[in-house]
Formats: structure tokens, sequence, C-alpha cells
């Protein structure tokens, strides 16, 4: 039976690397236009061409309690906390490297995405949530430009080759499947764990419902737990496999059409499912979105190929600041609420649109 979302706290830190490489978290926050102020503070990373102090450390830790307060319990973590110096050096370095197209793009995105994200807050909360991490909007500005740079850059060097290569390997993540499903969680409607057993006598009675041909749509409407397709009847349309967890695309792509399966166990629960269509995509097909997805994922690979394999080679010393509570593992990790509950767990790759999906939880289990 799978975790039911209970990820061991080092795995949820290896799977940040995706995600923070692409979603903002994970630069150092030098602010170029302050060169003219005198950072004294100790130097705790030196690396060859540059240098992390504490002052740029800190700053570091403040942005991700900005942007991503959910992962403010990490920043206790000694082995959280090293992870971040060395991703916050990397993109130091990788955005030395990088060309002005990349960066006029890079800044124009940063604008954007300013812009919007002050828009979604709100005047009064954004400026309060500044304040609350003694930052300024040119702060948080820098930080974006640094990442979104070296994001853009690495995706210049994703040649058309790289793009059709990785879809010939993964082509079946690109297959348009519509499928309809019920999904019985571990979790009632009010959020209790349910016995033993229980989900899966549930998932049997909608089986045999809809093996005596009752209405899939008035059954997905009456049992499924899936707030994004119980009132579509059930119904994903046209999705691209690889945006659902393993074990949903796995049956998705090979289930006879028109047939209702037997229970699928996901870390959601069990999904009773019916595919109605499936379409292979080639690669002259794939949307301007789904291209730029492949291009994304290829760029993040790069990037994390540099961490894992390039990164320790350029640190010539390294001195943190130990935490109070280094021994402490963090709260578990909740399941995001109103998502797609077939889609992967965040930080794992969504080829299809490039998107990362919600963490395994409640939501949109058909997806």
């Amino acid at each position: 039976m799978p975790s039911r979302n209970k990820r061991a706290w080092k795995t949820f830190i290896v799977s940040l690397t995706a995600v923070l490489s692409m979603s903002m978290i994970a630069a150092c926050g030098k602010d170029d236009s302050k060169g003219n102020e005198v950072d004294d503070s100790k130097v705790i990373v030196k690396y060859k061409g540059g240098e992390l102090t504490a002052k740029e450390f800190d700053l570091e830790q403040r942005m991700i309690q900005f942007m991503s307060p959910e992962y403010a319990q990490f920043l206790q973590m000694d082995e959280f906390k090293e992870y971040l110096a060395k991703q916050g050096v990397a993109y130091e370095y990788l955005y030395a490297k990088a060309d002005d197209k990349a960066k006029e793009a890079a800044g124009k995105q940063a604008d954007e995405l300013l812009k919007s994200n002050k828009s979604a807050m709100g005047e009064e909360n954004y400026k309060k949530a500044l304040e609350a991490q003694k930052l300024t909007e040119e702060d948080v500005r820098n930080y974006m430009l640094r990442i979104m740079t070296v994001v853009e850059y690495e995706k210049s060097q994703v040649t058309e080759d790289d793009m059709k290569k990785d879809f010939e390997a993964n082509k079946q993540d690109y297959t348009k499947v519509s499928v309809r499903h019920v999904l019985v969680g571990f979790q009632d409607p009010e959020g209790k764990e349910r016995p033993e057993g229980e989900a899966l006598k549930i998932a049997k009675e909608v089986q045999s419902k809809l093996n005596k041909g009752e209405d899939f749509a008035a059954i997905a409407k009456e049992y499924s737990e899936d707030p994004g397709s119980k009132d579509k009847g059930g119904l994903y349309e046209n999705e691209p496999a690889g945006r659902w967890v393993p074990e949903f695309k796995e049956k998705a792509l090979s289930l006879e059409l028109n047939k209702i399966s037997d229970p699928v166990e996901t870390s959601y629960g069990y999904h009773i499912m019916k595919v109605e269509k499936r379409e292979e995509v080639t690669y002259d097909k794939l949307t301007a979105e789904e291209k730029e997805g492949i291009q994304n994922k290829l760029a993040s690979g790069k990037i994390d190929n540099f961490m894992q394999n390039e990164l320790s080679g350029l640190i010539e010393s390294m001195n943190l600041p130990k935490s109070e509570n280094a021994g402490d593992k963090p709260a578990e990790e909740k399941p995001a609420e109103g998502g797609d509950a077939t889609k992967p767990a965040e930080g794992s790759d969504a080829p299809a649109g490039g998107e990362k999906a919600p963490a395994a939880g409640t939501g949109d289990s058909g997806k």
C-alpha cells in the first residue's frame, strides 16, 4: 500500500531540486544595484570565482520564507541549509556564464511575475509580507532575475534535436487520453483516515455498480472524492498521460477501451477507471506549451546535472552556521487540496506541459 503522502524528509529534500530551480526558490539573492554597499559578514562558502557570505545566505533564507513559507520549517535542518547554500552557489556561478540575451528575457519575465504576484496578493498584503521578512521589492526582483536568467540561458542551450529525442524516449507520456474515474480516498470527505480495507470495499462496490450498467457520470457524482472531476462525471478529456501518477498513467495507457477497471491503487486511494479514448501523438502535433514543457524540463535537468556532477569540484570550503534544532524533522507534508489527485507529486516531471503538480493528496484525482 502506498505511503499515503508520508514521504521521508530526506526524500522530500531531494524532490525539491526541480521545484526550486523552476519556481523561483533557489538562487543567491545578491543585489547588483547595491554594489557599493560593504558586506563585511563572514564568508561561509568559497568557490572558484566567488564566495557566499552570511549576509547573502540570510537574505536567501528570508526570500524563501517570503516566496514559499511552506518550506520555512526546513530551514531548521542543516542538511536542507547545506543544499540551499550549494544551490545558491550554483545559480551564482551559472548566472555569470549567461549571455545578455538571457538576461534581457529574464528581466521582462521578472517584471511580469512581480506584477502578477503583487496583484494576486493584493498591495497591502504584499507590503506586509515584504516587511515581515525585511525585504524590498528590489530584493525580490533581483532574486527572480538571477534564477530566471539561468533558466533562460539553459533553455537556449536545448536544441530541437534534444527535444525530439526526449519526446521519443517518453512518447507514451504525450498520448492523449479521455478517461473517467471514481476516486475513493484513504481519507473520508471530512479528512479522517478510513479504517484499513474500507476504501477498497467502497471501490469494489462502485465497480460492481458500474459493471451492472449504472451510469458512470451519476456514480462519479455520488461516490467520487475527486473535486476536480466528480461534477464532470469523473471525466478528464484529452489529457496527456504523463501528467498522471505512475499507477494511474499505466492503467490509462493499457486498459481496454470502455472496460471498467478493477480498483487501481495510488497514493490518493482507489480509482475505478474507464478509458473512453486514446490517441498517440507525434512530435509535430505537440502544442507550443507542450514543446516549451520539454524545453523547461531539459533546462532544469541541465541545472540539476551541474549541481550533482560539477558543483562539488568548484566549492573550496563551506562553513554554515548550525541550526539549534538540527536533529528535528519537519512536520509531515500535507496533501494539496483542490488539485489533480492523479498528477505526479510535486517535483516530479510533468512532460506534457512542464508544470509541477501539487503534492499527491486530495484533489483532481482523475487527471
